[in-house]
């Protein structure tokens, strides 16, 4: 039995991807209403499709990253609410900035864990309770990461609306603030290609190869051209292989190697609101 597509179906993954109406509403269809498997056809006909990035949940509310003070371990948290009137008051802003002061100071590795947390004797998750009350609108730890390492690195762009994390294995401030800023700037999906996820690789091969058989090119070199995107889409999406921000000319690799031969990038964490 075939799915019911709606106006609302329809519209969500045009606002998703930019593809057309008519076209949304083709892969839709195709996928019988399953909303990744069509974002997935609309890519294999060729369609330039945003990419799926985890951090479009949060529509408003303030990120903050914080490091220890020795700096060898840091944390970056959401704290949403509704409206930019609230994510924008400097009260709330202050608020969120008192709870990843305690998430630090407490050494927690969870939501769960700060939730427990106590500020001036309350919990936290009895604190947000109370601004949830006071302010009238939903509000929640939507976010929480971690990063440990020999030396981490924090950073926050555009008036607490993304936070970044960086994992060094050697101190270099100079380093870790440009890394953070790449970050921040290309959105990478990993440090390098052996940090995808392998079910990732499979599928953009997948559509890589559909991609190469839509254009029409002969079978037996599907393969090959499939293996040139995917390396294109390495060099675009992972970090140590992007064209590093204020260097063109050089990748972040070329450019940690700049700094050290022996500093690597151990992890990174990117929180933005949608």
């Amino acid at each position: 039995m075939s799915a019911t597509i709606t106006a609302a179906d329809i519209n969500k993954l045009r606002q998703a991807t930019g593809a057309g109406m008519m076209d949304c509403r083709k892969a839709l269809t195709e996928s019988n209403g399953d909303f990744e498997a069509a974002i997935d056809w609309l890519r294999k006909q060729g369609q330039k499709v945003a990419a799926k990035r985890s951090d479009r949940e949060a529509k408003e509310g303030v990120v903050i990253a914080k490091t220890t003070a020795d700096n060898k371990a840091g944390i970056v948290l959401c704290i949403s609410c509704e409206t930019d009137f609230v994510s924008k008051n400097a009260e709330f802003v202050a608020f969120a900035q008192g709870i990843a002061d305690a998430a630090v100071a407490n050494n927690v590795k969870s939501v769960e864990e700060l939730n427990n947390v106590e500020i001036n004797g309350a919990k936290v998750a009895d604190l947000i309770n109370d601004k949830l009350a006071a302010i009238g609108e939903k509000i929640e730890i939507s976010k929480f990461e971690r990063v440990e390492a020999p030396f981490v690195s924090s950073y926050i762009h555009g008036a607490n609306r993304m936070g970044v994390l960086v994992g060094l294995t050697k101190e270099s401030e100079e380093a870790g603030k440009d890394v953070a800023m790449q970050i921040a700037a290309m959105n990478p999906l990993g440090v390098d290609e052996s940090t995808i996820p392998s079910e990732t690789i499979e599928r953009e091969k997948a559509i890589a190869i559909e991609q190469v058989k839509a254009e029409g090119k002969p079978a037996e070199m599907a393969e090959k051209i499939a293996m040139g995107k995917l390396n294109k889409f390495f060099k675009e999406n992972t970090l140590l292989a992007q064209a590093f921000v204020k260097d063109a000319n050089k990748s972040v690799a070329d450019y940690l190697k700049s700094i050290d031969a022996d500093l690597k990038v151990t992890e990174f964490k990117r929180v933005a609101l949608g």
